[in-house]
């Protein structure tokens, strides 16, 4: 990992050298000295901008989080019938995940030992139930299979849009772009819940 220079540090900058250090080490596994060394600063001035590396965490998992929750105000999520906010919902996951890709990585490895890994796991869940009312309203509409259990087929969807950050990688020419991976999700995912039309 590249050091940052000191004339060009900023908050911003240590917010990306920290999430690359999380990845790297998990969170849990990562020291002051370790931000430092990778940042090229010194601790005290990492304790100049922020009070520890809970507080990184917190800036970088709200990235992530709140790139998600600002999916759910667009306005294409919230008119049309609920198929229609559903796959626009999963799409524009989709997308802000590669878009936020270490912010989220993070984000789906924190596991609960901190009150912000806490916090960030109950927001987690907040989006997920958003999703899941979603799918249920869609159900309802007569638009989902009728023999699809809704937790189950919202796990799936989850669990297939959450596998992006173990093998998806901005590309240069001939790799995927966001818009081929996101419209690859949606069709895998709702050729298969939509009912048959009649």
């Amino acid at each position: 990992m590249t050091t940052a220079k000191r004339d060009t540090y900023t908050p911003e900058t240590l917010l990306t050298v920290a999430v690359g250090v999380f990845n790297e080490r998990g969170y849990d596994g990562t020291s002051m000295e370790h931000l430092s060394k990778a940042a090229g600063i010194s601790k005290s001035s990492i304790y100049h901008h922020v009070s520890g590396k809970e507080e990184l965490l917190r800036r970088a998992v709200s990235r992530a989080i709140d790139g998600l929750f600002g999916i759910l105000d667009e306005p294409d999520a919230g008119r049309g019938r609920a198929i229609e906010r559903v796959e626009y919902v999963t799409r524009r996951t989709v997308e802000v995940l590669m878009a936020e890709l270490p912010y989220v990585t993070l984000l789906l490895r924190v596991r609960g030992n901190t009150r912000t890994e806490r916090w960030a796991m109950e927001r987690r869940r907040d989006f997920d139930q958003r999703v899941a009312g979603l799918l249920k309203a869609a159900a309802a509409d007569g638009d989902l299979r009728a023999d699809m259990d809704i937790r189950l087929a919202t796990r799936l969807l989850f669990g297939m849009i959450n596998s992006l950050v173990e093998w998806y990688r901005p590309q240069p020419a001939g790799g995927y772009d966001s818009d081929q991976v996101a419209e690859a999700v949606v069709r895998m995912a709702f050729d298969g819940l939509r009912t048959e039309p009649s």
